[in-house]
């Protein structure tokens, strides 16, 4: 789910993304980043900051509520009616996927290694991941990393709009990307999500290496 590492590190990646990244449409509209994931910033640096940077202590639930809920989807709905609904979930899904291996090559210097291990570690150790997911780690060794995702906020967000097809689009489809752009070695297997009203979300990485 880019969702997943829209979800890539927020500090390692510009979207979820936070779209990766925290979020795509985060970054898009301007709510939040890295400030809606930080603790309060000392009095002391808030004064050298401008104030467009100051914290906007929102909860991550309203966050995507602004940027997705209020504005992302119906805009993307737009096109959808506007475009035809095929032609668009086509074209979100090339725009979605080329969008994290972009990403990640601007970030590339931040992964010295591109093992399975730093992957894990995305979901692992990322407050992002762990304030937006509900997931369980089925296996993690060196060859394979498998979670089971029981709860997701974009899907949430986007099932409750009626927009999962533009979720699983935008969103979900940009996993199978970000794990080959990550490491073209590093193939990712799954057939169930929650966007697509399934009772979880089964990753499995597989490294080839």
């Amino acid at each position: 789910m880019t969702h997943l590492i829209e979800c890539l590190n927020c500090e390692q990646l510009d979207r979820r993304s936070f779209c990766r990244n925290m979020m795509l449409a985060a970054a898009v509209f301007g709510v939040g980043g890295s400030s809606m994931l930080s603790g309060a910033i000392r009095q002391d640096e808030q004064e050298k900051k401008h104030k467009f940077s100051n914290p906007s202590n929102l909860t991550f639930e309203q966050v995507f509520l602004i940027a997705y809920a209020n504005t992302y989807i119906p805009h993307m709905q737009y096109l959808a009616d506007n475009i035809g609904r095929e032609k668009f979930l086509g074209l979100l899904k090339k725009a979605a996927s080329e969008s994290v291996a972009n990403n990640l090559k601007a970030a590339a210097d931040r992964f010295p290694k591109r093992d399975l291990a730093t992957f894990a570690s995305l979901f692992k150790n990322n407050p992002g991941v762990k304030d937006t997911l509900t997931f369980t780690i089925v296996e993690d060794t060196d060859k394979a990393f498998e979670i089971k995702v029981t709860e997701c906020l974009w899907a949430k967000t986007f099932l409750q709009a009626k927009a999962a097809d533009i979720g699983y689009a935008g969103i979900c489809f940009a996993d199978y990307a970000t794990a080959t752009a990550f490491n073209p070695d590093i193939r990712m297997i799954r057939d169930k999500t929650l966007m697509e009203g399934q009772n979880c979300c089964n990753h499995r990485y597989v490294f080839k290496g």
